[in-house]
């Protein structure tokens, strides 16, 4: 034979003779275990474990969600939550700046850190004009007789309906003697009204509170937001029945007015109102007799 031959026939002697593998006991020499392998059967059985390997691996990977731990893999599942999540943080963001400066005007509402620049004296709407000042507000005689005949005229008009200058009516907080007018000259944007003891505060109108808390020079202060950009701020009250966050409707009662907060008398209701961050003068709108 040709030593190419005899080298084919000694490869394929190896691969395809059985060699056996046994396990004795080792006191007594008893055969417990017996295999016959040739070396073709070993490398198909390392193949095939490989294989197996290979393919729960990919398995369990694709179908669980242990694919989510590969760097640089995202599902769909987690682009929708991380949008969502986009989307909110802009929208607390909004929200977060529009309390901020919401805020900060009620501050200067307490601190009475306004410029008056403009106001709107006619009515409540959202159209300004500038500031006017008290002694141009006197009516004169003239007005009101002409006033009184278009009341009049108007009373007994069957074909035209009167309609009022202002989208709401405010409703009176306390009913008393006015002791502190409205002076924006002295940068006093509040009337000052005299009650009897335990009067009740009353809202002007529906809205939330804004602001319920006690102050050393106010005693309780209660601020309330109302529609059109209207807040009314209720100072020297001796209790509160509202919190922070309360709705409230029109003529609700708010808290009491009591002795004057350094325990002298008579009682005293401070009370400002405010139109888009301007002070306005109370009188113009509310009757506190």
């Amino acid at each position: 034979m040709s030593k190419k031959r005899l080298k084919r026939e000694h490869l394929k002697k190896r691969f395809l003779n059985k060699n056996r593998i046994v396990l004795f006991n080792e006191h007594t020499f008893e055969e417990i275990f017996s295999i016959k392998l040739n070396l073709i059967n070993v490398i198909g059985a390392g193949l095939s474990l490989f294989l197996f390997l290979i393919i729960s691996t990919v398995l369990l990977i694709v179908f669980t969600p242990l694919k989510e731990l590969i760097p640089g893999y995202s599902s769909a599942e987690l682009k929708r939550q991380a949008i969502e999540l986009t989307l909110k943080t802009d929208s607390l963001e909004q929200l977060a700046i529009n309390n901020e400066a919401y805020i900060e005007s009620v501050k200067k509402v307490l601190k009475g850190e306004i410029e008056l620049s403009k106001v709107n004296l006619d009515s409540v709407v959202k159209n300004e004009i500038p500031l006017l000042e008290s002694k141009d507000l006197q009516v004169s005689e003239s007005d009101k007789k002409l006033r009184e005949l278009v009341l009049a005229e108007d009373k007994y008009n069957l074909f035209q309906e009167a309609k009022p200058k202002v989208s709401m009516v405010l409703f009176p907080p306390v009913k008393g003697t006015l002791v502190e007018r409205y002076d924006p000259k002295q940068r006093h944007y509040s009337v000052v009204v005299a009650v009897p003891k335990n009067t009740p505060i009353k809202a002007i109108a529906a809205g939330i509170v804004v602001l319920a808390e006690w102050t050393p020079q106010s005693g309780y202060v209660l601020i309330l937001r109302h529609a059109e950009g209207i807040i009314s701020v209720y100072k020297r009250a001796t209790s509160l029945t509202k919190a922070q966050g309360d709705q409230v409707k029109t003529g609700e009662a708010l808290g009491l007015v009591g002795e004057g907060i350094d325990g002298s008398a008579p009682n005293y209701l401070q009370f400002e109102l405010w139109k888009d961050s301007y002070p306005i003068d109370p009188t113009m709108f509310i009757d506190f007799d």
